[in-house]
């Protein structure tokens, strides 16, 4: 580069000055206002903690902030400012891991949230407080990161090093030149004066604020519900896996235990409760001179920020003492007097009890509390000594008795308790290895239901509740294996998506393959080895393996063709599942990856990987030895078949194994043919199974249709009803209920079922006639019963309509006499089916009277059953006119359009109401409508009239969108089309 050139221009030394004076003018001003934006100054905890009144409201997540402004040195005051990516150089703080720098080793954590029972209506609830974190140090920095969103710092300091001769007395002070954070990974970050040196202990002592949620069950959340009558509110928390964060500054990662001592500060009429027992209790008061209690609790166990918990409420409980250690069940006050929480209460000491013999390791902590929230979407929370619950989920009312309430309930507490084990004691080292906690917690669900009702079908519930929703989901393209790689991940949000399906029912799924090709035995001692190893500490999925390979090791009776890391690792690294053919002429057996719609020589381009499988098998209704299928195909001489009337084979024995099993159709015909001729001979799981299977691999082309439809030919004399709901669901599509143009195949189907079905009605419709109480242990015909219902009178039973006629006027004349749960929803909309305005008026009359939303949308979907199109006009008219809180559970116009007679109703109503529609429910929702009155689209003309039909009524982009869907539903029709023709070409046959 040359030099500068001597072009410019001259400035008069007035000028000069003048200039300089109004730049110094504006630097202070700028100074000024990044100081009331940022500021962070540090305030002593005492005067912090009297102020009292509510702090700013944080920054919300997109908002645009300053970049911050660094001190010209060190000083006792520090700068606060979110800073955005693009204005920060890349660092640390732009990785969705924490460095290793620091290692947390205790906390010491008070709350104090504002809330008055006298203010429940207050807009914003806040809280205060204040975490004094010991931690080590690892690697020298002058930079500390820690996890914290929506916080307000009120202030910040690091003491240290700590003394350990002193009783950690402080040695000196580390200066904090600033704060600020890094939004996008949730981040604080602090300056330092110095850097903190290796080997050392320091004190992070930070005081802050923050929001209490209404919206969401995240971080610190509120709770408003009705008890005894009056309004009432109640805190609790979720902090897994990532909303410790937005409840206090903390290392935020489930390797990084350390012990907890908390302290709740909350309104003397609330009761605060937390994961250890109360250490003890004093009394405070803020500024204004109003009085709070302190309540501290004793010091946790190691354990991670996620299981950190904290409940501050005016609730009553019931208690029982187990092994001496006290287990209380909190709830409303109405609830606990009505003995809602018995039965919980009654479960869950046997329930420890029996998980500490299997694994000969107690329970450490002294107490359990487990806490009935008003709402908390559905879930349940394992938190170490505080177990939170939707109310949903643990309280069991008398009129609960004939609904599957009960068993939930007892897997659910199941579930969390084995948490305690799986989670709590041993956690994962990062999110990637969460089924290690969700997998077992999940199967062992069943070990201990099984222990407490060994009459329970064991493994036709894990198939219904676990096996067949995961394999109707799974498939080889699927993005999501159990076990992913730590890379995988770059944003928060993506370990959220990991509480799914996959972590819940594969996992348990594998854990349970694992158990049948070992032994329980064996398996048992694998898990109390890797559980006693890791206790209070962190494992990977590794760390598992190697333990059960040591139990393999120790004994010489099974054998394994590859290690245990070898085989599980087959199934937990990659997407998917194998399908498993046999060929039974041949005894030739091969694996290839299940797809979603098969399609010649997809498995060369797209999957190369085998898994290691196990085989367990029967032939002739007899068990055989165990085999591996190690490679992509292997022979098996045993597993031919002759022509003789006895000689079959069924793979998968009690469908242990994580695959779906095929057949030549040699092996087909022999499995038919004993079905045909001795059902019994095969177990119902293997009746199931067969059905499951094949409509699962015809559906997606590796088998012919005919040949699933072969396997129902038997079912006159079925008397399993978890065996015909497995064919209901796959016959009796929703699809095809409410397809106005199934004439061809409606009356085939008719004729078929209704000849076989009419034993298994006969038997259940009498039950619920005669003596309906008899089913409230039956838990597989709780769930089955509704599909049977539904399809007997969508198939015109005459009984079947009767029978809802009867019980739907009974219950209009005396409301004392409830509906029987199971059949509720069939009886209901065929209540309001088959009968006028008088009854359509009295469900109206019951719905404006319910205030529990599930019974509310319960009966607005009924109302949607008529086949009046007055009523129904009717009906979405009150939608979209009434008040807005009156059907706002669900959106009505989509409950019309979804049935037979509905969807031409809706679609006129559409015509002349559309911007009132958008108005209610929102311009999305008429989009969502096309799709549901397009549903049995088959034509290009009939989607240019149905883009015709909404042209106003949506924008380009939407247009665009709903053009595309109908395309996609237009082929999958046609497709559908081709497979219903053949149906109805087989029913012809068969009828």
């Amino acid at each position: 580069m040359g030099p500068h050139s001597s072009s410019g221009f001259y400035v008069s030394r007035a000028v000069a000055l003048l200039l300089a004076g109004l730049a110094a003018v504006l630097l202070l001003a700028l100074a000024v206002l990044a100081a009331l934006y940022g500021h962070c100054a540090r305030v002593p905890p005492s005067e912090l903690y009297d102020r009292g009144g509510p702090h700013a409201a944080p920054s919300p997540p997109g908002r645009q902030e300053p970049a911050r402004t660094p001190k010209p040195g060190p000083t006792l005051e520090t700068e606060v400012a979110p800073t955005p990516r693009n204005w920060r150089p890349p660092g640390p703080w732009d990785q969705l891991r924490l460095p290793s720098w620091l290692v947390p080793l205790h906390y010491e954590l008070e709350l104090w949230p504002r809330l008055r029972p006298e203010e429940l209506s207050a807009p914003a609830l806040r809280f205060t407080g204040r975490v004094n974190i010991t931690v080590r140090c690892i690697a020298a920095t002058a930079r500390l990161l820690l996890h914290s969103l929506f916080l307000d710092c009120e202030s910040a300091e690091v003491r240290g090093p700590l003394s350990p001769d002193a009783g950690d007395a402080t040695v000196g002070r580390v200066l904090v030149d600033e704060v600020w954070f890094a939004l996008d990974m949730q981040y604080m970050v602090l300056e330092l004066g110095e850097a903190l040196q290796p080997g050392s202990r320091y004190e992070l002592q930070l005081s802050f604020s923050g929001p209490v949620y209404q919206d969401t069950r995240e971080g610190l959340f509120l709770n408003l519900y009705t008890d005894q009558g009056e309004r009432r509110a109640l805190l609790a928390s979720q902090m897994e896996p990532t909303f410790a964060r937005n409840v206090f500054p903390c290392f935020d990662e489930p390797a990084l235990k350390a012990t907890f001592n908390i302290t709740v500060i909350h309104h003397p009429s609330y009761v605060a409760l937390s994961n250890m027992p109360k250490l003890g209790q004093s009394e405070k008061e803020d500024v204004n001179g109003s009085k709070w209690t302190v309540t501290t609790f004793h010091t946790t166990p190691r354990m991670p920020t996620y299981l950190a918990a904290f409940a501050i409420c005016d609730y009553e409980h019931v208690s029982r003492t187990e092994r001496g250690k006290e287990i209380r069940i909190w709830a409303r006050k109405e609830a606990i007097a009505a003995g809602n929480a018995d039965f919980a209460l009654n479960i869950t000491g046997p329930i420890f009890s029996f998980l500490e013999d299997l694994f000969n390791i107690s329970y450490p902590l002294p107490k359990t509390d487990i806490i009935a929230l008003p709402t908390f979407d559905n879930r349940a929370m394992e938190n170490w000594g505080l177990l939170m619950f939707d109310e949903s989920l643990l309280l069991l009312q008398p009129n609960d008795k004939l609904t599957e309430k009960k068993t939930v309930i007892s897997y659910i507490v199941s579930h969390e308790i084995g948490h305690q084990w799986f989670g709590n004691l041993v956690t994962m080292n990062w999110w990637n290895n969460i089924w290690l906690n969700e997998g077992f917690a999940s199967y062992f669900e069943f070990g201990v239901i099984n222990y407490f009702n060994p009459k329970l079908p064991r493994n036709e519930i894990f198939f219904s509740n676990i096996l067949h929703g995961v394999l109707r989901e799974d498939h080889a393209l699927v993005s999501r294996a159990v076990s992913m790689k730590v890379e995988n991940f770059t944003e928060t949000n993506e370990i959220n998506e990991l509480f799914d399906l996959f972590t819940y029912n594969k996992g348990a799924s594998l854990a349970r393959m694992l158990s049948s090709f070992l032994n329980e035995k064996i398996f048992i001692s694998a898990l109390k080895s890797y559980l006693e190893t890791f206790s209070y500490s962190n494992a990977e999925q590794d760390d598992l393996w190697r333990h059960f390979q040591m139990a393999i090791d120790d004994q010489s009776k099974i054998l394994l063709p590859a290690t245990v890391k070898s085989i599980m690792d087959s199934w937990t690294h990659q997407s998917g599942f194998p399908v498993i053919t046999l060929n039974v002429s041949t005894g030739v057996m091969k694996q290839e990856p299940f797809y979603l719609g098969k399609v010649k020589n997809q498995t060369l381009l797209t999957h190369n990987d085998t898994w290691i499988v196990p085989i367990l098998w029967i032939k002739n209704g007899t068990t055989q030895s165990l085999v591996w299928l190690d490679k992509s195909s292997k022979v098996f001489p045993e597993m031919q078949v002759s022509d003789s009337d006895h000689d079959w084979v069924i793979l998968n024995l009690n469908m242990t194994g994580y695959y779906r099993v095929n057949y030549d159709k040699f092996g087909w015909k022999k499995l038919n043919q004993q079905l045909e001729k001795d059902p019994k001979a095969i177990p119902v799981i293997h009746r199931l199974q067969l059905v499951d299977d094949a409509f699962s691999l015809s559906k997606n082309s590796y088998i012919e249709i005919e040949t699933a439809l072969d396997l129902t030919k038997y079912l006159a004399e079925e008397d399993e009803i978890i065996v015909w709901h497995a064919v209901l669901v796959n016959l009796v599509t929703r699809d095809l209920v409410s397809d106005v143009n199934n004439h061809d195949i409606y009356p085939l189907l008719k004729r078929y079922l209704l000849k076989r079905l009419i034993s298994i009605w006969n038997t259940y419709s009498t039950i619920i006639r005669e003596n309906v109480a008899t089913l409230q242990d039956d838990y597989l015909a709780l769930i089955s019963l509704e599909k049977l219902f539904g399809t007997a009178c969508w198939l015109g039973l005459e009984d079947c309509l009767q029978l809802s006629r009867d019980l739907f006027r009974n219950w209009m004349n005396h409301p004392e006499n409830e509906i029987p749960y199971p059949i509720k929803n069939v009886i209901l909309c065929y209540g309001i089916a088959l009968g006028n305005d008088k009854e359509w008026d009295f469900l109206l009359n019951i719905y404006n009277n319910k205030t529990k939303e599930e019974e509310r949308i319960q009966l607005a979907y009924a109302m949607s059953c008529s086949k009046d199109p007055w009523i129904l006009n009717r009906y979405m008219e009150y939608a979209i006119t009434t008040s807005p809180f009156t059907f706002n559970e669900t959106n009505i116009i989509e409950a019309v359009a979804a049935s037979e007679v509905g969807r031409y109703v809706a679609k006129d109503f559409l015509i002349n109401n559309w911007q009132a529609v958008s108005e209610r429910y929102g311009a999305h929702s008429l989009v969502t409508l096309l799709y549901v009155i397009g549903r049995t689209i088959s034509t290009d003309l009939q989607i240019l009239e149905l883009q015709q039909f909404c042209s106003n009524m949506l924008e380009e982009h939407q247009r665009l969108t709903v053009q595309a869907k109908l395309q996609t539903i237009k082929n999958e029709n046609l497709k559908n089309k081709e497979q219903s023709a053949r149906i109805a070409a087989w029913l012809q046959k068969n009828t």
